[in-house]
């Protein structure tokens, strides 16, 4: 067994918070939550939405502008998730990014995407390993070119999990991952991914880690959250055992503390959390605090959860509202038994 302990941060130092979003103008029920049509799907801040505009047109210079910056001001989650924002557009508009490398082979931002894009397009693949061990000096570029950015080390330690690497080399890219950030979330997601399937499910391990790692973050820290992404990890474990349900409660009341103290009109970190806490919370069926988490996400729904769970993740992020809603009396008609009517199954990395 490994000892989850290893995987901890040596230190502590706060990072940057993002910045927010403009709220999209929705109609609201009574009961406050915004009408289905008005509900948008994994909308980009006010950073990221011209960049994804220009990227549309063939245009790679505000994306390139935009990563630069989040770098030079050591913005890391930003960073992280601009990254792969912009890979995942990458995959089906090439174009600015082939571009943008043709025009600055060596520019950290731009190994950056096609680090991130290579695994992507490994990952689905039968042959993921054998594949993305030829991404690997793709990886190693991007993480040279900067050296103070734990972005690249965020992508090698998906990398290390994709391609089953043991336990001694990943817990050094952990190390050096760290070193860079000590409470970047895309690093801590990607440990607990590594260590709940290097354990093939063993959940117990897995909460000890988020635990520790949660209490060690700073208040505001998207990783407060990481135990309530624990818990998403064994309720959607058809047949775990072994994680008690005060653990699992403790987990929800951790991110419903962090909830509280993130702004309502940001997509990021506050609509991701609250949407993976909405969906632990209803199976858990503390269905009026899910009503609540439904509020604060207002028209801010995010692929995950939902999109591991569902080919239709908007769908079913709705029908589960919609659910919750007629649990709670704010709705006159009747629904199903909530959070029971899909399964999960695994779905991308």
């Amino acid at each position: 067994m490994v000892d989850t302990m290893a995987l901890l941060p040596p230190f502590i130092r706060p990072t940057r918070m993002t910045r927010s979003a403009r709220r999209p103008v929705a109609v609201l029920a009574a009961d406050g939550l915004p009408a289905d049509d008005e509900v948008l799907l994994d909308v980009p801040d006010d950073r990221l939405g011209p960049a994804l505009v220009a990227a549309a047109a063939g245009a790679y210079a505000p994306a390139a502008a935009l990563l630069a910056e989040t770098r030079e001001r050591g913005e890391w989650d930003d960073r992280d998730r601009y990254t792969l924002r912009l890979a995942g557009f990458a995959r089906s508009r090439p174009d600015w990014l082939r571009d943008w490398r043709a025009a600055a082979p060596h520019d950290p931002d731009a190994l950056l995407v096609a680090a991130q894009l290579a695994v992507d397009r490994a990952w689905p693949s039968p042959g993921r390993a054998e594949l993305l061990r030829e991404v690997s000096p793709l990886i190693t570029a991007a993480a040279r070119a900067d050296d103070r950015d734990p972005v690249p080390w965020r992508v090698a330690l998906d990398h290390a999990r994709g391609s089953r690497a043991g336990h001694t080399y990943f817990g050094e890219l952990w190390e050096a991952a760290v070193r860079r950030a000590p409470h970047h979330w895309g690093c801590h997601v990607a440990a607990l991914r590594y260590l709940a399937s290097s354990w093939h499910g063993s959940h117990r391990e897995c909460f000890d880690f988020a635990d520790l790692a949660a209490q060690d973050a700073p208040a505001g820290s998207p990783v407060r959250a990481l135990p309530a992404r624990a818990a998403f990890s064994y309720l959607t474990d058809r047949g775990a055992t072994g994680v008690e349900r005060a653990r699992l409660d403790a987990a929800a009341d951790r991110a419903i503390a962090l909830s509280a103290l993130l702004p309502a009109d940001r997509p990021w970190p506050a609509a991701e959390i609250r949407n993976l806490l909405a969906y632990v919370l209803i199976r858990l069926g503390r269905r009026q605090e899910a009503l609540g988490q439904f509020g604060l996400i207002g028209p801010y729904a995010t692929s995950f959860p939902w999109d591991r769970l569902s080919d239709d993740g908007l769908g079913l992020f709705l029908e589960l509202r919609a659910e919750v809603r007629t649990a709670c009396g704010t709705k006159p008609d009747d629904g199903p038994e909530i959070g029971r009517g899909r399964r999960a199954r695994a779905r991308g990395h």
